[in-house]
């Protein structure tokens, strides 16, 4: 027999590694919380029997039962307060524990997925997934789940103790609730109604990642004078949320009207048949009393009937967030050998490799049968038209993506038997496109290797001719420079990526070139960076200034996918091939000049 997958709550658990017993003991003590916080009810019924009983001649009242029912009910009370606090105590330990463990183990996993993943899957999907999603839970745990338990626990006692008193004013009572729960049922097991839902969170999930595209669109939304009805995605994107959220208030509509109506009129149920009770009974008093206990109690039941529909609708956003968390987890992470294989050399060598972004019948090879060996201490430069894969050939170097036939070798050593972390300790990168955290210079240069002295960090800043520009910042190398390192210019932040390099000393490197948009003051001390990182590595540069690359030990020409030619500057243009083209391309660029 197939083993039923968990959802829910229990695969919440199982994905997080937290342990149930924290919570299962908030929840014991929230129950008792609540029976606790009952007992007064008990005791202020019994005191008013007492009570009016003896109307005719307080006197005769028992004092002395009053006051232990009042006692009763006073220390019942105390001790429902107290257990309701440790009881959220509990659920919020428990809560925190679970989001704890839940963020590391997606954290942990987004760094295991390749690039891919990203570039598949919006920034704003994955952000509400491991915020949105994750805080979801949190609060479910720490306030939801105490209430559903007092609620569920609090119902069963009420309805038990009417049937108790009088079966059938309790079953008076339970009538309209169950017609209530059938209509809400109903909705909730709709297909359609699930459909709704479903279509509703990717809407949501949609919409914010067209919001975080928005935002950091802006610098071009403001050149262009764009707003947003203009920004057609972000507007399409909203208008169908809302259309979504239309739908469903629509759907629920009518029966939220009934279901509350039914609540709410527990006493068009309850006094008609207390009436026709009491004409049957012999003990008017008695029955007087009941009924008059049920018409104090009814109405009260209505406030913990409509908290667990809201409940219940928190139960299956929660079940939704799970999915949501745990289709994350599922994605196919990078594959980790046993042992990582010591490298024996660093010789960087693509076999015969081809590759596709796609995989299936239809899949559009973006690399075909690419077979070249970069050997170690020298340079070699991939070149060819946008479009023809030298920045893919250098993403598969770090296995931002995994290739789809052939290998990537270094030191003899196939990328896939080595792990991650000896793989990213061989390999150092400065890509065009340099991204700084929001955190102080001196934190975004360590990051090429955690734990180095300040020493160290200035000593590789200074090789990266970085460092005259970072004493003049307010702080020197404790600024802090903004997400993205917007306080720097591109040349310098490109000198701090060169400088993280440096720091890392890794025997390969791979570079997209640096220089592609620096000013000419910056591109010398760029060029200076770079004479002190590349000294005695394995370098592999992505070359789009094509006179950065003359002096380079080979020359890999990619055009559509394939590598066309290779061999060293000269010998190209002697071919009179695509290098060829190129490189007179680039010289007529390099001479335009407006008229």
């Amino acid at each position: 027999m197939t083993k039923k997958a968990k959802t829910g709550l229990a695969r919440l658990w199982e994905i997080s590694g937290a342990t149930p017993w924290p919570l299962a003991a908030a929840g014991m003590v929230s129950a008792c919380a609540t029976l606790l916080l009952l007992v007064p009810y008990y005791c202020v019924y019994n005191i008013l029997v007492e009570i009016v009983s003896k109307a005719g001649d307080l006197s005769q009242a028992d004092f002395g039962y009053i006051f232990k029912y009042a006692c009763l009910a006073l220390g019942a009370a105390g001790a429902g307060l107290a257990a309701m606090y440790a009881g959220s105590v509990l659920c919020h330990r428990a809560a925190f524990k679970v989001l704890y463990d839940l963020k590391l183990t997606l954290a942990g996993h987004l760094a295991r997925l390749p690039l891919g993943f990203f570039a598949d899957h919006p920034s704003g999907a994955i952000k509400k997934t491991i915020e949105y999603n994750v805080e979801q839970l949190e609060g479910f745990i720490a306030h939801q789940l105490p209430d559903l338990i007092g609620t569920l626990v609090s119902l069963a006692v009420i309805f038990t103790y009417m049937f108790v008193l009088d079966w059938r004013l309790g079953l008076a009572s339970l009538v309209p609730v169950l017609v209530a729960f059938v209509l809400q049922w109903r909705v909730f097991t709709n297909p359609d109604t699930g459909k709704l839902m479903q279509q509703k969170q990717a809407s949501l999930a949609a919409m914010n990642a067209a919001a975080v595209e928005y935002v950091r669109g802006m610098p071009v939304i403001k050149a262009f004078g764009q707003t947003v009805k203009s920004c057609g995605i972000l507007h399409a994107r909203i208008t169908e949320y809302r259309n979504l959220a239309l739908a469903i208030t629509q759907t629920y509509k009518t029966h939220n009207i009934l279901y509350h109506t039914l609540l709410s009129g527990i006493l068009v149920f309850l006094a008609p048949a207390g009436i026709f009770l009491l004409q049957g009974t012999a003990d008017h008093t008695a029955f007087a009393f009941t009924l008059l206990f049920f018409l104090i109690l009814a109405p009260g039941v209505s406030a913990p009937v409509t908290k667990l529909a809201f409940l219940g609708a928190g139960v299956k956003m929660i079940a939704t967030g799970v999915k949501n968390i745990d289709e994350l987890l599922q994605a196919e992470a990078i594959s980790q050998p046993a042992v990582s294989q010591p490298c024996r050399g660093y010789d960087v060598a693509f076999r015969n490799v081809s590759f596709s972004y796609n995989q299936g019948a239809a899949a559009t090879m973006a690399l075909r049968h690419i077979h070249f060996t970069a050997r170690q201490g020298t340079v070699t430069a991939l070149v060819g038209p946008s479009g023809s894969g030298k920045s893919t050939v250098a993403h598969l170097l770090p296995r931002f993506w995994d290739v789809t036939a052939g290998a990537v070798e270094i030191g003899g050593v196939n990328i896939k038997d080595m792990l991650t972390e000896n793989l990213m300790n061989t390999v150092s990168f400065v890509f065009q496109d340099v991204f700084l955290f929001d955190d102080t210079v001196f934190e975004n240069i360590r990051i090429g290797k955690p734990g180095a002295a300040a020493a160290q960090v200035r000593a590789a800043a200074q090789a990266a001719q970085c460092h005259e520009f970072i004493t003049r910042l307010p702080q020197g190398y404790d600024t802090k420079i903004g997400g993205g390192g917007m306080a720097l210019s591109g040349g310098e932040r490109q000198r701090i990526a060169i400088a993280r390099a440096i720091l890392r000393d890794a025997p390969v490197i791979v570079l997209d070139e640096a220089t592609s948009f620096a000013d000419p003051e910056n591109e010398v001390k760029i060029q200076k960076a770079l004479t002190e990182l590349l000294q005695g590595k394995t370098v592999i540069i992505i070359a789009h200034r094509l006179h950065t690359v003359q002096h380079a030990d080979q020359i890999c020409v990619l055009d559509k996918g394939r590598l066309v030619e290779q061999g060293k500057h000269g010998e190209l243009l002697a071919r009179q091939g695509v290098y060829s083209r190129l490189w007179r391309a680039y010289l007529d660029a390099d001479q335009w000049a407006l008229a």
